[in-house]
């Protein structure tokens, strides 16, 4: 594929906001993200601060955002995102199908909460992953877990079980369960990720067992995480009032970039990001 002017990671108000402000300054663009996304919005039982739409539900938001959608032929690219490289002039994308390129990125992927694992952080890289696609051939014939928070680990660990000898899965809320004869569903809460250079151990509070790697799979990735050098400040990228982070190229919107989580806020920032985004573009074509 070719490398496209303008990639938003997050379909959320923020995300469709700076995704149409860039479709509209004729602008090539990739949006990331989930049909289950809008879900979210969804749920809200009303909104009454949104400009022009008094009393708005969350569906008939929602509704409205995927027509805007539509009307602007912009299409929704469903796949997750693992890691954002900064090459310099461009970032590459890295999702379970492949990679791709962008001039500049929006990250509009909300806000992770809750702290990482105890280990998670530790032996990212060595033993644990955010991407069962990406990795799994890491763990041919070896024994891993997976962590799964979403409806999407399921599938996850069943393809996984396809190549792993064993695969141990620790269903968290109401996360779908997996089937398999070499699937095990594990109860109980996750204590720590343990090993010497490498993943050995997953530690439940139920018991512990032997794997080679840990798969921890939400449905979004801290900002540090996904963004190798992204300056953050807490849970949050840390953006200046263009929406800019500290790389160059990079911008954030929307809960990733702080209080207050307001849906109107974030189609704010959506906007912003993309004016700045396509700003950058104009400055680095000039230099050229």
């Amino acid at each position: 594929m070719d490398r496209v002017n303008v990639a938003i990671i997050g379909n959320g108000p923020a995300g469709i906001s700076a995704a149409i402000t860039a479709k509209a300054r004729n602008k090539s663009i990739l949006l990331f993200g989930s049909s289950k996304a809008s879900a979210k919005v969804e749920k809200a039982h009303q909104i009454n601060n949104y400009p022009g739409l008094p009393a708005v539900s969350g569906s008939e938001l929602a509704a409205a955002l995927n027509r805007h959608l539509e009307q602007m032929e912009i299409t929704l690219t469903e796949e997750q995102i693992s890691k954002v490289y900064a090459m310099g002039d461009y970032y590459m994308i890295q999702t379970a199908a492949g990679m791709y390129e962008a001039d500049t990125v929006i990250l509009a992927t909300g806000v992770v909460m809750g702290k990482p694992l105890q280990g998670e952080n530790e032996f990212l890289g060595r033993g644990v992953s955010y991407c069962a696609t990406c990795d799994a051939m890491f763990y041919k014939n070896k024994p891993v877990a997976v962590i799964g928070y979403n409806e999407e680990a399921a599938s996850e660990a069943e393809f996984l079980a396809s190549v792993c000898s064993q695969v141990y899965y620790l269903p968290v809320g109401k996360a779908a369960v997996p089937s398999g004869d070499n699937i095990t569903i594990l109860s109980g809460k996750v204590q720590s990720i343990n090993g010497d250079r490498t993943v050995n151990e997953l530690q439940l509070d139920s018991g512990s067992v032997t794997v080679d790697g840990v798969f921890v799979l939400r449905d979004a990735v801290a900002p540090e995480t996904l963004v190798p050098g992204l300056e953050i400040d807490g849970a949050h990228a840390k953006v200046d009032l263009q929406m800019r982070t500290n790389l160059p190229g990079l911008f954030a919107c929307g809960d990733i970039a702080g209080l207050p989580y307001q849906y109107i806020k974030s189609a704010g920032q959506g906007n912003t990001a993309a004016l700045s985004a396509v700003s950058y573009l104009s400055e680095k074509k000039q230099k050229q």
